[in-house]
């Protein structure tokens, strides 16, 4: 499939968040949160422009629970029509995009024109949300520890809160995604 094909085979973010298990009030608190700054020359330009974005996600993602309404207030500013495919249900697109080429990381938010062509593509982490990550990451035991299980799901659950709960991780998301678009 090529990614006009993709696009028309993805369901629009309502209903994504709709049929949500897992992140779904972590995401809709950010989404109602968060305020974009005033338009600027990039998003009056970006509106010219016409563009689509597939978003890549699975609901259990705290990466994605960040990221997805940034953009979803970032695409109601440039009339961005975006639309999602689970990624374990799109494997075929979703290695096409794979992190360091070899990590299936989402969110992969992936910005196409009318004709379905590339413009750019995002994901899965601002620069600064991922030095978080990486930090968090070093205080964890050895893999072989016995805690290492426990310890890695407190972290997560700590940076997910921290995900929620920090509006700069917010803008640094939204200057980010702006970024890929320039």
């Amino acid at each position: 499939m090529d990614l006009n094909q993709w696009y028309e085979h993805a369901i629009n973010p309502d209903a994504y968040i709709d049929n949500m298990q897992k992140n779904k009030e972590n995401l809709l608190h950010i989404y109602d949160h968060f305020t974009p700054p005033e338009e600027d020359a990039l998003i009056k330009r970006l509106k010219d422009k016409h563009l689509r974005a597939i978003v890549l996600t699975e609901d259990w993602c705290g990466d994605a629970m960040l990221n997805i309404p940034v953009l979803l207030r970032l695409s109601e500013q440039a009339n961005i029509q975006v639309r999602m495919l689970l990624r374990d249900q799109n494997l075929e697109l979703m290695d096409q995009y794979l992190t360091n080429g070899k990590s299936r990381s989402i969110p992969i938010f992936i910005f196409i024109d009318e004709d379905g062509n590339e413009v750019a593509k995002w994901g899965p982490r601002a620069e600064i949300v991922q030095e978080y990550v990486d930090e968090s990451r070093k205080k964890l035991p050895p893999k072989e520890s016995d805690d290492f299980d426990e310890k890695a799901k407190e972290m997560y659950m700590f940076m997910s809160k921290s995900f929620r709960d920090n509006p700069s991780f917010w803008q640094a998301v939204y200057e980010s995604i702006k970024d890929a678009l320039q």
